[in-house]
């Protein structure tokens, strides 16, 4: 007696565009966002109180490659790719993404959705855990339809082997039964697009990378500049309402600690907000950073865990070096965390070194705490 296939959960046949129903909310969102704030009496900040905020997190997101700020080079990429596909009446071909946390891997695949008029499907690397979950997922797709997978790199070995065919040929091969009765089955798929992305490329296996013939895209981190237009857009969207004498240098103050990433900006800016809000004022410099500084984050970007690691390397260890597994162990903190959050963006700032030893505070983190820099012998 053979296996069935298990029953398809994840993913129903579509009746509708997803897509379509998404931006349009997004877009009533905005609407609502952007005509809310003339009929107010005050000179401060004006919330909508319905619970709009919710929607607008999903609002901040740009709706077109015009309002997605940055990575130039990628966008002028994928304007190509999707132009010669429209006028080939087919698919895009398949593409990956790959860069740290909250550069925008995410607005990308939807605005590529958009720009195409298709629907997205989306689901992450461990959410597919059998070979099943994916065929459920692959056969109730419609031809044009573009499936996204985030975290890539998490996807179990024996799927990804199974996903192979499905780029390459459109088809996936099904073993029903076990030993000598086994058999295989073709399924044949409808033409889509796989978008994919990753914060570990280095975990992704080549024969899989080396599949999306439509680019292997790295982003970037963003400039302060670029930070500033981006956190300026999400304030018309916030429906914050700023002095005009102040604008600049607040959100300005907010940019420089964002750690040049856009999901930072907008929690911070929105922190802000709540906090100009409570004390009845616009959001001015001195709101801003008073708000930045009571949730730990200074004039760098860098939060309290980032500073006491370069204490602990400055003052315990005479600067150095010193093992990742020391510093987690004297902060109580995950090794993964403290190696994949905080060092990247000390060792950018250039506030310590990462040395075959152990890791070395430079001049510039002894500069940033206030402290003499160890002379050694």
């Amino acid at each position: 007696m053979t296996d069935p296939l298990p029953p398809k959960k994840e993913f129903e046949p579509s009746t509708g565009s997803d897509a379509d129903i998404t931006y349009e909310t997004n877009n009533e969102a905005i609407n609502k966002a952007n005509s809310v704030s003339d009929n107010s009496s005050d000179e401060i900040i004006e919330i909508e109180k319905s619970g709009l905020d919710t929607v607008l997190d999903q609002a901040l997101r740009p709706q077109t490659f015009a309002d997605y700020i940055g990575q130039d080079q990628i966008k002028d990429n994928l304007k190509i790719l999707l132009q010669a596909a429209k006028e080939r009446s087919a698919s895009p071909e398949h593409i990956l993404f790959y860069g740290p946390p909250g550069l925008g891997k995410t607005t990308l695949a939807l605005l590529i959705a958009n720009e195409i008029g298709a629907q997205i499907k989306t689901t992450s690397g461990p959410a597919i855990e059998r070979v099943g979950d994916l065929a459920s997922i692959l056969t109730n797709l419609s031809p044009g339809d573009i499936l996204f997978i985030d975290e890539i790199h998490r996807l179990n070995k024996t799927v990804e082997e199974v996903l192979y065919p499905a780029m390459e040929s459109g088809h996936i091969d099904i073993i029903i039964g076990k030993g000598p009765s086994a058999r295989t089955i073709q399924l044949e798929l409808p033409p889509f697009t796989l978008i994919a992305a990753t914060t570990r490329i280095a975990m992704i296996s080549s024969p899989l990378r080396s599949r999306f013939g439509g680019g292997v895209f790295r982003l970037e981190f963003y400039t302060n500049e670029q930070i500033e237009k981006i956190i300026r857009r999400s304030s018309t969207l916030l429906n914050l309402k700023h002095s005009i004498e102040t604008e600049d240098s607040s959100l300005s103050e907010i940019a420089v600690r964002s750690r040049k990433t856009p999901r930072t900006a907008n929690y911070l800016l929105k922190r802000a907000r709540d906090y100009a809000q409570v004390h009845k004022s616009p959001l001015t410099k001195k709101i801003a950073e008073d708000a930045l500084n009571l949730i730990g984050i200074d004039d760098h970007g860098l939060s309290q865990s980032d500073i006491q690691i370069l204490r602990i390397i400055a003052e315990k260890y005479n600067g150095g070096p010193v093992g990742l597994n020391t510093i987690a162990a004297a902060l109580s903190e995950d090794q993964g965390t403290i190696e994949e959050f905080n060092e990247p963006y000390l060792i950018q700032l250039g506030f310590i070194e990462r040395t075959p030893r152990g890791r070395v505070i430079s001049d510039s983190g002894y500069k940033h705490l206030g402290i003499e820099p160890q002379i050694k012998n």
